[in-house]
């Protein structure tokens, strides 16, 4: 029990740090991110935005600098399916809602800013580190080994009165989503606009396999019905605002970060293909880009 705990606590570290890393440093634009404002003032055909499951990081080839893209991330799968050579990626590890109008360390300037009125389809993935999804995963694992077959994390994000705080996040971020998706809206006014969700990370089942990956046996089911409720609000927060919702749950269902390497698309607190952990691996990435691609086609 105590190498367990003791391995338990180095994961929590791991992926506290991960958390820490992936959330870069705003601030202001500068003349830099002016000029490039300038320059893509018409915007590309095909626009991304979007935090690291987006960008995909880990995944090779690594560009973008600090922000982590890959070249195999969805969006670069999806504009070649869809045959885009006017195409941008400006999806930023660590993002959230706010950095749409904020520039990240390593990052051009806003995401926002990469729209125009030339753009006419733009893909957003974002919503994940508003609700603080990096210390989420990184408290739950620490706190595994203190009772693998219980569900301390769930204890921990319960309030006194019983109310979720999770889920009392995820409502606090939806207005910050529908901000987001009116910006869209009004700086690419004739682009068709899809607001992508998360991937199956955690069994759909509700199972555990604690302790290869340090999530207890009750947290399993609580962080997969925490997922679905974040995708319910994306789902939600797109229909109010009349764009389309690309469902990359439902596709990867049976591909968590328990199945074995060969079946697995997105990895888990030790990555065993190349990827972040808990993010997408390059099947994982593949397998939102068809998503997205069935959603955005024609």
């Amino acid at each position: 029990m105590a190498q367990v705990r003791e391995r338990g606590a180095r994961y929590g570290k791991a992926l506290a740090a991960l958390g820490a890393a992936s959330v870069l440093t705003a601030g202001a634009a500068g003349p830099a991110a002016a000029a490039t404002t300038a320059a893509q003032a018409g915007g590309a055909r095909y626009v991304a935005l979007g935090d690291s499951y987006t960008s995909g990081p880990g995944i090779p080839e690594q560009t973008g600098g600090d922000c982590a893209r890959s070249s195999v991330n969805y969006p670069a799968l999806t504009a070649a399916k869809l045959g885009q050579t006017s195409f941008r990626d400006v999806s930023c590890s660590g993002a959230t809602t706010d950095d749409m109008w904020n520039t990240q360390a390593g990052a051009a300037g806003p995401q926002l800013d990469a729209l125009g009125k030339q753009t006419r389809l733009v893909t957003v993935g974002i919503g994940g580190n508003d609700i603080g999804f990096g210390t989420i995963i990184g408290s739950c694992a620490a706190l595994s080994p203190t009772d693998p077959a219980g569900a301390p994390c769930k204890k921990q994000y319960t309030a006194a009165d019983g109310s979720d705080l999770l889920a009392q996040r995820i409502n606090d971020a939806a207005p910050k989503i529908a901000k987001v998706l009116k910006a869209v809206h009004e700086r690419a006014p004739y682009a068709k606009v899809a607001l992508v969700g998360y991937p199956s990370i955690m069994p759909d089942n509700g199972t555990s396999c604690f302790p290869s990956v340090p999530i207890a046996a009750g947290d399993a089911p609580y962080l997969r019905d925490t997922e679905k409720r974040l995708n319910t609000m994306l789902q939600q927060q797109a229909r109010a605002a009349h764009v389309r919702y690309v469902d990359t749950y439902g596709p990867t269902v049976g591909h968590d970060v328990c199945v074995p390497a060969a079946d697995r698309w997105i990895e888990g607190a030790t990555p065993e293909s190349p990827a972040a952990p808990f993010h997408p691996n390059a099947k994982g990435e593949a397998a939102m880009a068809d998503a997205v691609y069935g959603a955005v086609r024609g």
